[in-house]
């Protein structure tokens, strides 16, 4: 028996700890011969392109290495399979490739989009009637927004980060004792999770931001001029965490990149609401202004990895393996909370077609009633996800990674 890995979407720091636990499993279950690895994703199997991942990690070192390193070592793409199966030869091409390389189960990393794949794939057989090749998804994505899991391998990592950032940038906010406001863009198109993880900055004690603003809830331009001017009259610098998906009341994103603007799954490319906000704040206010974009370094931070956050997603790798030798297929693997305080969890299977092209949103009694601030429940729910530090392994001054081709 051969088994086939790949990784689709936005990279994350624990996206390779997914498939460390698949390797894991694999490598206890003497019926299974290869561990195939797909590049870039689905476009891999269309394009042939394979390495036998058992021969790149050639001992436990390599292995551990493997599970440290960020982002998608077996490369990612963003690829969207045909919605009328009848009539693209491509599915049973892929059908075919598969069994070419003795494939029986595939395991797609990845989020909503790579779910739809998952999906599809299923859906097809069952209307082929083809019985010998399972397809399994297993969640990733730092945006938290997949339906079926309490929450994304990736996502507690990327908030350890904003979270670590947003201390760090308050400090050096108030080295001047005089007015500024510092606005930082954060990654989310329609959900907030990202954005509200820079409240954990309060943790031991520090300010944090003084607003954040959440794209699941319209943006009221005035009232977020009259927050500012408020906290400016006190003397003292401002910082405000927002997310990058934030829109009007319209329902127009506040940035949007004009021109060819979708990609390949219909997703408008946003980008500059940091920079938007600067500018309305500098000329409706004055004053010393500046926004930052923390863009792709929230996604692929891997010195600043949630240890809780990578054991749960090489976990959640053996157990996509597992549910699939069990006979599961078309489903994905996800995390049910059990409490939080403990914090504590258990491990699920559900239909991956109630999960794909779905949305998990921040839910708006977690969003303050100011609509400018999270509460106690949602620090309640992200804290747990952040915890633990991750031993890297250092060379030369830096974490040593390792690239699988």
């Amino acid at each position: 028996m051969n088994i086939m890995v790949a990784q689709s979407g936005g990279p994350t720091p624990a996206i390779n700890a997914t498939v460390v636990g698949i390797l894991e499993l694999a490598k206890r279950n003497d019926s299974i011969d290869h561990v195939y690895g797909a590049l870039n994703g689905i476009e891999g199997v269309i394009n042939q392109q394979f390495i036998d991942i058992n021969q790149r990690i050639h001992n436990d070192i390599e292995l551990d290495m493997l599970f440290y390193t960020p982002a998608s070592a077996l490369g990612a793409c963003r690829y969207q399979l045909p919605e009328n199966m009848n009539d693209s030869p491509i599915y049973q091409q892929l059908i075919d490739t598969l069994r070419a390389k003795g494939v029986t189960i595939f395991v797609y990393i990845g989020g909503n989009d790579s779910m739809d794949t998952v999906k599809k794939l299923a859906q097809y057989c069952e209307l082929k009637g083809i019985e010998d090749i399972q397809f399994i998804g297993a969640p990733k994505t730092i945006d938290n927004d997949l339906v079926g899991t309490d929450h994304c391998p990736g996502f507690g990592s990327a908030a350890k980060y904003i979270a670590t950032t947003f201390a760090e940038l308050e400090k050096d906010c108030f080295v001047y004792n005089r007015p500024s406001v510092t606005i930082v863009e954060i990654m989310g198109r329609n959900t907030g999770w990202l954005t509200a993880s820079a409240a954990l900055s309060r943790l031991n004690g520090g300010k944090g931001p003084d607003f954040i603003y959440l794209c699941e809830v319209p943006f009221d331009q005035e009232q977020f001029i009259h927050d500012v001017k408020s906290k400016l009259q006190r003397g003292k610098p401002v910082l405000i965490a927002v997310s990058e998906g934030l829109k009007n009341v319209q329902g127009e994103y506040l940035s949007v990149i004009k021109g060819n603007a979708l990609d390949a799954f219909g997703h408008q490319f946003i980008s500059g609401t940091g920079k938007y906000l600067e500018n309305l704040v500098r000329h409706s206010i004055g004053g010393k202004v500046r926004s930052i974009e923390l863009n792709l370094m929230q996604r692929c931070a891997g010195h600043l990895s949630s240890k809780t956050d990578l054991n749960e997603s090489k976990l959640l790798g053996a157990k996509a393996l597992q549910a699939a030798l069990d006979g599961e297929t078309g489903k994905m693997v996800g995390i049910h909370r059990l409490s939080d305080q403990p914090y504590a969890i258990e491990f699920v299977v559900a239909d991956i077609a109630l999960i794909a092209n779905q949305e998990k949103k921040v839910p708006l009694d977690w969003i303050s009633t100011e609509r400018n601030d999270v509460s106690a429940s949602m620090i309640d729910y992200m804290k747990p996800l952040i915890e633990g530090e991750t031993k890297l392994n250092y060379r030369n001054g830096i974490p040593e990674y390792i690239s699988l081709y």
